[in-house]
């Protein structure tokens, strides 16, 4: 226990001394406080149309413009975090809870149940992950469920995959030979023994599938797959606006540039991640 908290300080340590990581932090937590705090923080109301003020630049009354219907762009933006975390937190979550036990499961047991669920997640991979995804909300039509479904099976393999190369390197090792001496059966060793050791890997693709959630949400709603108008999603801010670009790009600049913001930022915290859980970084 004592050898874990030096371990989590120094990791904390790694991070603090990554500049890149930090700023990846930064954004993460901004973001986090415009999706919670949007009805404090929001100057407008965020389907308020005002058509005499359609298509406006960055002013003092609305700061970073209005959209072809006068909708505040501020807004907007600051609802449509709440959308992109609500479905990147629904979509990550439900990936690493079917994706994690059958990696496990998998690399646990071996021989023909390894091979039969490995086949089904490479029956998944045979599908693009975006293609697959439009493929899931087609069907199952738009709204919040069927992103969690869309963008959560197509990665269920990553998660698989990642936990059963985990579970594979630590099954072998001496801990587990005792434990299996002690009487304890193979649920209780893979669930309570292998997996807690097997989160460094897994905490560094979550964080990673935040961002790549929020683009998929983002390019779905582009698309008009996603949520239906009027909600505030920044895919869909993107797409209403796209007929206007030529008279007034603010309009589109904006949500462009969060839903980059926002994935840099997972991308800068995740690379502080592997860095944190590299053996290399206490060797130092």
């Amino acid at each position: 226990m004592r050898q874990s908290g030096f371990r989590l300080v120094e990791g904390l340590g790694v991070i603090a001394r990554n500049r890149l990581a930090l700023i990846g932090l930064t954004i993460i937590c901004l973001g986090l406080l415009a999706a919670i705090f949007a009805p404090l923080l929001a100057t407008h109301e965020p389907n308020e149309i005002n058509i005499a003020a359609r298509l406006q630049g960055p002013s003092a009354e609305h700061w970073l413009g209005t959209d072809f219907m006068g909708r505040d762009t501020f807004t907007r933006i600051l609802y449509g975090a709440r959308t992109a975390f609500q479905v990147a937190i629904g979509a990550v979550v439900l990936g690493a809870l079917l994706g994690i036990p059958i990696g496990a499961i998998g690399g646990y047991f071996g021989r023909w149940v390894d091979a039969s669920l490995m086949r089904v997640m490479d029956a998944i991979l045979a599908f693009p992950g975006r293609l697959l995804a439009i493929a899931l909300v087609a069907s199952l039509g738009g709204g919040l469920f069927s992103l969690y479904v869309a963008i959560g099976v197509s990665s269920i393999p990553s998660y698989a995959r990642i936990i059963r190369g985990a579970v594979l390197s630590q099954k072998e090792k001496e801990y587990i030979e005792a434990a299996r001496m002690t009487g304890e059966s193979d649920f209780s060793i893979l669930f309570m023994q292998i997996l807690p050791n097997c989160s460094a890997p897994l905490l560094v693709r979550l964080s990673l599938d935040f961002g790549q959630a929020i683009l998929t949400e983002s390019s779905l709603s582009f698309l008009g797959l996603g949520f239906p108008p009027p909600t505030p999603s920044w895919g869909l801010m993107l797409k209403e606006v796209s007929p206007f670009l030529e008279l007034q790009p603010w309009a589109a600049l904006f949500p462009g540039l969060t839903i980059s913001l926002m994935i840099l930022g997972f991308n800068l915290f995740g690379d502080g991640l592997r860095d944190v859980f590299d053996p290399r970084q206490y060797e130092r």
